[in-house]
């Protein structure tokens, strides 16, 4: 495998995928046809090089991704109000939010994501202590809580057909990448064959967070259970630097201890991704070959 530098997520009947400052963002619409738009996105990091520093750079990507995300997201919904036959009202595709509009989606989402699985999970294993004395068991039994809470609401939306049909497009974006990695031309027989799984998925970034904090935070001892929260809450940052370090290891290299790193991320994926169908595959295809030239990648490192 050969690391290409290209990444993306699942939107809406669609895919987003990124190179560098490009992205394109291709939805199926209602009618069948696939609309692209491509665009740029200046990242924190690309206007503060000591953003770029190791283990700072993994908080302003993951901000950013969340931000470059929820814009690509928004946009891919707003097809789904379109009827078959209809021509688009033009005004819906050239937008999503506006940027005050997504920061406080985002910074909404934050606090969510926050107070269910980092809040909800402390206070939980708080009650614990009633029986167990060991701060090192409630620590682990914390991490286990939190991991169960994720895997909980990762299942249960998948009961939706509409994020079902998201984790096939997902597993389309990664079998892309893979393709092109593996030094296969990007046709929908070989997206197709190729894995579902990859190394730099946001689900291993996920587990990377929460194995993570369970080591961490056996060490950072609180017994005033506000305080715990709080601690939890300041650590956040340094948990997310590391874990994006450590996904950038395995994205970036191909060893034993890599793919030994990689398991349980590729493991879990099993949730977050399906297998998609062939024009799911094209709509990444586009995607793809609206930012970066696989062939020019595929010669330059396979030939």
């Amino acid at each position: 495998m050969k690391f290409s530098g290209i990444g993306g997520q699942a939107v809406l009947e669609g895919i987003m995928m990124k190179n560098g400052q490009d992205y394109a963002v291709a939805v199926r619409k209602p009618d069948g046809q696939i609309e692209v738009k491509k665009d740029r996105h200046e990242a924190f990091s690309d206007k503060h090089k000591w953003a770029k520093w190791p283990f700072i750079r993994g908080i302003f990507a993951f901000i950013d991704s969340l931000v470059l995300g929820m814009g690509t997201l928004t946009w891919s919904a707003s097809f789904a109000e379109e009827e078959p036959g209809k021509e688009a009202s033009g005004k819906k595709n050239e937008g999503g939010l506006s940027k005050a509009e997504t920061t406080i989606t985002v910074l909404v989402a934050v606090v969510l994501a926050i107070g269910v699985f980092v809040v909800l999970p402390t206070f939980l294993s708080n009650l614990l202590k009633r029986w167990i004395d060991s701060m090192t068991l409630i620590a682990v039994l914390e991490g286990l809580i939190r991991l169960v809470i994720f895997i909980a609401y990762v299942s249960a939306i998948s009961l939706m057909k509409d994020i079902r049909r998201v984790y096939m497009y997902h597993g389309s974006e990664h079998k892309c990448i893979n393709c092109i990695e593996s030094g296969l031309p990007l046709t929908v027989e070989n997206v197709m064959k190729s894995s579902k799984e990859h190394r730099r998925c946001g689900t291993s970034f996920m587990l990377f967070v929460m194995l993570i904090s369970i080591i961490l935070f056996i060490f950072v001892r609180v017994e005033f259970l506000p305080l715990r929260m709080l601690s939890r809450i300041a650590l956040i940052p340094v948990v997310a630097g590391l874990s994006y370090e450590l996904l950038r290891l395995n994205g970036r290299f191909d060893n034993k201890l890599t793919w030994i790193l990689s398991r349980p991320g590729m493991w879990m994926q099993a949730l977050t991704t399906r297998e998609p169908t062939e024009d799911m595959a094209e709509v990444a295809i586009q995607a793809v070959e609206s930012v970066f030239d696989w062939r020019k990648f595929l010669e330059e490192n396979f030939r």
